[in-house]
């Protein structure tokens, strides 16, 4: 709704849309209209004050953190929003985490000032103490929640009236009294935040015991580069209250190309080099690929050096491949202007590239470089695809491949040991939405169900066998003898297969084939169908026929041989534990680690930061299935975690007994 606001004072909308209503700029697309939320990036552009804004609007949801990746790794400065019924939550931490690791300023707008028990004083108070007190109001509510329409604006000492008809339209007057008062005390404040950035300032400052209203402004633009002080603006962007004064700001004093005019980058033979806005060699960075019913496919970049016309070559650095660009366009949300270039600092998109991706760099051929890629946080949810019509695997193949090329933070494999399509995402609802694309886009049906888990057998104690296989039919016989010896190795060692045969009673040449028999074993399983570790099997003697023993039939003696000294040797199935890192409020920790211990978890340590409490723990994987939903739950939306696969380890006998039964179920019913 900011985003719209901006639109709308500015005029390149008449009237701004609603979410309810599906009908924001910003918001297009079937999904977000359908839900309500904001799930792809969206770019806008306006002009205000002489000057040209690009905006992404990023979703607020950690589960779509992707597309906020993208655009932040893309941008001059980050405008955070809180709303201020909620406060700062766990997004606003990253969003801000993230900020600070590309480099870039942020600002702060406390929106929904409008609403029933906005509280502004408190997410203010919350800031400070979450981001530091640098913090600093730039405007301020006169009367916030039901009917609020006025701003007190620091920086002009002034009280703004806004209309409430939604075009942004205001009236000022001098502020007086106890809000005179305020700004007075604010001023002198923000005067001091100035003079620490700048020591010609600092130095002026202490000489005069002040600074002049025209040296405070002249400080403000570079102190907000080097975040000597974090500027925050309150809004009622519904009724577009309190933003112009925000874009006010922002035109003159935030941040633009100019701000960070060179940006590093490996040149062919990875030596890092600068790339500087005054370059007139193109280099532009693709942060967004989407996939669009009318349109086809579209890659969103920023241009850092050069200007990108219509019908230039372009290298991909990252694919080693020629581009030709075609059209090339500026966005506000679905609408695109056709242009027939873009210069140095700009954003546009760019229409149906052969083989270019998210996160490549395209350059000019004489000048080869490549931009930093975006680092994507891990999945730390996973489902498998149940399809319910045949014939329909390349279709989901080719979807999740397009899926996967437009949100680098959904990923999917196929798992040949467990014969099902796993796809893994940020959160249950980017699983959702997800899958409801695959399924409108792709014309494909399926379910979403819980991925097989990868479980191990193996054994406890040494043990032999001798295995004959015989078999007379009216043509040629089959036969062979086979005693074999297994024992326990170390747990991560795998399957060693030795022969200690001595004399002559098997010829060495079948030997090879007991190793087929025994490997196609380990790999079908013995006791519940999984595959088998961390063993040592040596093939110490045996049997053969001068005519009947052949090749299929140490294979099969092998394997049976293999499979009655399993049985013999205490088998046991190992199940795969996860070390899991999970970020919660301290409020929140008893829940989470009672729920964790009902997951058979084992705690390894407990941190914290940014007012969080920060748990490692080993999970075994079984229990980890919607876990990130779970904690959600537990923590009011505010607990995150992610998941890594560590090591296996014996399953609980009550378990495993479970399982082994399970796995013989279809057998006794054949």
């Amino acid at each position: 709704m900011l985003s719209e606001a901006m639109l709308a004072c500015s005029g390149v909308i008449n009237r701004m849309g609603t979410i309810v209503n599906g009908t924001t700029v910003s918001d297009y697309h079937d999904g977000e209209s359908q839900r309500q939320i904001s799930v792809h990036a969206s770019l806008m552009h306006t002009a205000w004050q002489r000057k040209k804004f690009n905006f992404i609007d990023t979703p607020g949801y950690l589960d779509f953190i992707s597309e906020g990746l993208g655009a932040l790794r893309v941008g001059d400065f980050a405008l955070v929003v809180i709303h201020a019924n909620r406060g700062v939550e766990v997004g606003t931490e990253k969003v801000w985490a993230y900020s600070t690791h590309y480099g870039i300023p942020k600002m702060i707008v406390i929106n929904a000032v409008d609403k029933e028990n906005a509280n502004f004083d408190s997410v203010l108070e919350q800031a400070r103490k979450r981001f530091g007190d640098q913090v600093f109001p730039m405007t301020l509510p006169v009367n916030p929640g039901a009917g609020f329409n006025q701003v007190l604006d620091v920086l002009r000492t002034e009280v703004v009236t806004y209309k409430t008809d939604g075009t942004g339209h205001y009236e000022e007057v001098s502020a007086t009294g106890a809000w005179a008062e305020k700004v007075k005390h604010l001023h002198q404040e923000l005067i001091e935040h100035i003079a620490e950035s700048d020591d010609g300032l600092l130095q002026k400052f202490f000489d005069q015991g002040g600074l002049s209203e025209e040296e405070m402004r002249s400080g403000i633009h570079a102190a907000v580069q080097r975040q000597a002080f974090i500027p925050l603006f309150c809004t009622a962007a519904e009724s577009n209250i309190g933003v112009a004064r925000l874009m006010d700001f922002i035109a003159k004093f935030g941040s633009s190309p100019v701000d960070r005019e060179k940006v590093k980058a490996l040149d062919s033979d990875d030596a890092e080099v600068d790339i500087a806005l005054s370059d007139p060699d193109p280099a532009l960075y693709v942060f967004k690929t989407i996939s669009e019913s009318q349109f086809g496919e579209l890659s969103y970049f920023r241009l850092y050096s050069g200007s990108v016309k219509v019908g230039m070559d372009l290298y991909n650095s990252s694919r080693n491949s020629t581009e030709r660009i075609g059209q090339v366009f500026v966005l506000n949300g679905k609408t695109r202007t056709a242009v027939g270039s873009l210069s140095a600092g700009d954003i546009g998109a760019v229409v149906k590239l052969k083989d270019t991706h998210t996160g490549n760099t395209l350059c000019d051929p004489k000048r080869i470089v490549s931009l930093a890629k975006v680092i994507y946080p891990k999945p730390n949810i996973h489902a498998a695809l149940r399809l319910n019509t045949k014939g329909e695997e390349d279709k989901i193949a080719n979807g999740l491949a397009m899926l996967h090329e437009e949100d680098p933070t959904f990923l999917y494999h196929v798992d040949s040991e467990l014969h099902q399509t796993v796809i893994s995402g940020q959160g249950e609802l980017h699983l959702q939405v997800i899958s409801e694309r695959l399924k409108r886009r792709y014309k494909v049906n399926f379910d979403l169900v819980a991925p097989k888990i990868p479980y191990r057998e193996t054994i406890k104690a040494k043990a032999e066998s001798k295995y004959r296989h015989k078999k007379q039919t009216g043509g040629a016989g089959q036969f062979a003898e086979v005693w074999m010896r297994v024992e326990p190795k170390p747990r991560n060692t795998d399957v060693e297969f030795t022969e200690s045969l001595t004399g002559q009673n098997v010829d060495r040449a079948f030997v090879p084939s007991v190793e087929k028999g025994v490997k196609s074993a380990c790999a079908e399983g013995v006791v519940a169908g999984y595959r088998v570790v961390d063993l040592k099997i040596d093939f110490y003697d045996g049997k053969m026929h001068p005519v009947d023993s052949k090749d299929i039939a140490f294979q099969i003696a092998g394997k049976h041989a293999f499979k009655d000294a399993f049985l013999k040797a205490r088998p046991c199935l190992l199940e795969p534990i996860c070390t899991i890192e999970v970020q919660v409020p301290d409020e929140c920790m008893g829940n989470v680690m009672g729920d964790l211990s009902s997951r058979r978890g084992k705690i390894l340590g407990i941190d914290s930061a940014y007012g969080f409490q920060i748990l490692k723990a080993h999970v075994p994987q079984m229990e980890l299935y919607h876990y990130s939903t779970t904690l959600r739950s537990l923590t009011g939306g505010r607990g995150i975690h992610s998941e890594d696969f560590s090591h296996y380890e014996d399953m609980p006998r009550e378990l495993e007994q479970k399982i082994i039964a399970e796995h013989k179920k279809p057998v006794e019913q054949e």
